[in-house]
């Protein structure tokens, strides 16, 4: 289902009678949907037409409630897990992560660590199929908030939206943000003083990008979490903290999100090799995060988790500073091995992204006979500009093995409804045109 008043009363409709809402993205193919709905095998499909759900039942969006049904009220039932979202872009193939919590909370709590209060008045203009957006528009809701909902994002409406509405919280994700903070400038002078807080998650945010954002709201306005779909750990960073660690996603062991009905946690982070030997501070290794295998957050469906003991890691790499805070370099399946040096694709983003003439971009690694692999670069642009100007600016902030050895212009970065990119399809489309296919 799309973004929509019907997703919340579907939702509620779903706990009510103690089952588990599992939002799919309407973006997917019928390949990618018939993927998940094998691994799921639910007992009902909501926002999809009878003519394309095989046997199985449906009830299609915008669709009238049948005649027959009874108006009496319901048992109280809890369900088991309170969601069951599905990821998988990292990897390419669908897997389901289901819930421990079951769906239950404290209407009086909110969503207290990442700004959001109870009675909140929220703006949604993230996809509801995405975890952050449905995590945090649900609690906002069932917390006696009032959730203004858009269909799809626009940075000219979504400004609108908040001095008119007088938002007191929104979601947004970086690329959200880069095209926020690109509107001119007189556009951007609203009356934004009812806004308590902007949380931002779903991917590396460039430092010039955050920094832009505290100088224009104020640093204790700025909220971040670090963490996957999984919840094993997560970590909050406030504005005033990144000022004194810039880049950093916080600390794991001083702020943990308290979700559901689980208790209140202090999240294990460590930084170490592959074989979980310990790495110096500053030195770059995998993310690992202790879990508690008496009380584990989530289970997959389709997937195993990459474990080794009571530690699991999803795929990030980054360091720890010497007062314990810890920094993103980038996702492990998306590092560019060229020449024996590592590249990290988040980070030469940042960079072009800072050009004035760049709207947006994203770096892929591909096949070369002399590099092993060689940084490619898509690049959207508002604004002539050449391949020289890009290496020149880049040049200047990188070192020369991380800008990019080739440029490719193109209309629109490709990214699903949540912001992310599909970097594995990306490098697939490039190698079938280098091939003639």
């Amino acid at each position: 289902m799309p973004n929509s008043i019907e997703y919340f009363e579907v939702c509620i409709a779903i706990w009510k009678l103690g089952a588990t809402p599992q939002p799919i993205s309407i973006q997917l193919s019928k390949r990618e949907r018939d993927e998940v709905l094998a691994l799921a095998d639910p007992p009902l499909i909501v926002g999809l037409d009878a003519s394309e759900s095989g046997e199985r039942r449906t009830v299609a969006f915008g669709s009238d409630v049948p005649e027959g049904f009874s108006s009496s009220p319901l048992s109280e039932v809890v369900s088991k897990r309170w969601k069951a979202p599905t990821s998988g872009g990292s990897t390419g193939r669908p897997k389901l992560v289901l819930s421990t919590e079951p769906a239950l909370i404290d209407p009086t709590e909110g969503l207290v660590e990442l700004g959001l209060r109870p009675r909140a008045n929220q703006l949604l203009v993230a996809p509801l199929h995405h975890n952050a957006p449905f995590v945090v528009a649900m609690r906002g809701l069932l917390s006696g908030g009032h959730v203004t909902v858009h269909a799809r994002f626009n940075p000219s409406a979504t400004l609108e939206a908040l001095e008119k509405d007088r938002v007191n919280w929104v979601m947004l994700v970086p690329t959200m943000m880069h095209r926020i903070i690109r509107l001119e400038s007189e556009e951007r002078q609203r009356d934004l003083s009812s806004l308590e807080a902007v949380f931002h998650v779903g991917g590396p945010c460039a430092p010039w990008l955050k920094r832009a954002w505290i100088d224009w709201l104020g640093p204790e306005r700025i909220f971040e979490l670090y963490g996957g779909t999984e919840a094993q750990a997560t970590t909050i960073i406030t504005g005033k903290e990144w000022l004194e660690h810039p880049g950093s996603v916080g600390h794991p062991g001083k702020r943990e999100l308290k979700s559901g009905t689980a208790k209140s946690r202090t999240s294990a982070i460590e930084v170490m090799g592959p074989n979980l030997e310990p790495l110096e501070r500053g030195e770059v290794g995998d993310i690992w995060m202790r879990i508690d295998p008496e009380a584990p957050t989530y289970e997959y469906v389709g997937a195993e988790p990459h474990r080794i003991g009571e530690w699991e890691s999803i795929g990030d790499l980054g360091w720890l500073d010497e007062e314990g805070y810890l920094f993103i370099s980038d996702r492990r399946s998306d590092m560019i091995v060229s020449g024996g040096a590592n590249v990290y694709p988040a980070e030469v983003e940042a960079q072009l992204l800072e050009h004035p003439a760049v709207e947006a971009c994203v770096v892929i690694g591909l096949p070369d006979e002399d590099l092993g692999n060689r940084v490619h670069a898509l690049v959207q642009v508002s604004r002539d500009t050449t391949v020289a100007d890009l290496r020149q600016f880049l040049g200047e902030r990188l070192a020369m093995y991380k800008i990019p050895r080739t440029f490719e212009w193109v209309e629109s970065v490709p990214r699903d409804l949540a912001g992310k990119i599909r970097r594995r399809a990306l490098v697939e489309a490039r190698l079938g045109l280098s091939k003639g296919t």
